[in-house]
């Protein structure tokens, strides 16, 4: 990662700079102040998913839907790990029922699957829900 990584605003989308060493600062978006790195998922949709990909930082995305059992019952641990990975990996839900298209265009065939994305490029994909230490064991061996 480079000394000042560009991060994509999960509210606006707008692209800020922030110097590595303020990551932990909980830096603010230049464009509309909301929180770059909020230590929680934030929701992905088709309008949004091409900006976010972009950016310094890997994107960690959970597709979902919420008729799912085990999409719900992971949710807790989706969310305790974008609180552990926030300054090392930004997370984000897409529900599958909202964004169909985009569930279709990302070959989604199960739920919840976990994709992995880096330099706008999937990198890995994992399907199920996990426990916190599997997830970030799996993400460990991602480089993340």
């Amino acid at each position: 990662m480079s000394d000042s990584p560009i991060i994509p605003c999960p509210r606006c989308s707008s692209l800020n700079r922030i110097p590595a060493a303020r990551l932990s600062e909980a830096p603010r978006c230049g464009h509309c102040k909301a929180e770059v790195l909020p230590g929680a998922p934030f929701d992905l949709s088709q309008g949004n998913f091409a900006a976010q990909l972009k950016g310094d930082l890997p994107l960690l995305v959970d597709v979902w839907a919420s008729w799912c059992g085990p999409c719900r019952s992971f949710a807790p641990t989706f969310a305790q790990a974008a609180s552990e990975l926030r300054t090392r990996c930004r997370l984000g839900k897409l529900d599958s029922e909202a964004n169909p298209q985009l569930s279709t265009q990302l070959g989604i065939r199960s739920i919840p699957s976990l994709i992995l994305f880096r330099d706008g490029k999937e990198v890995a994909r994992q399907s199920g829900a996990l426990p916190l230490p599997q997830l970030l064991a799996w993400l460990n061996t991602q480089g993340v």
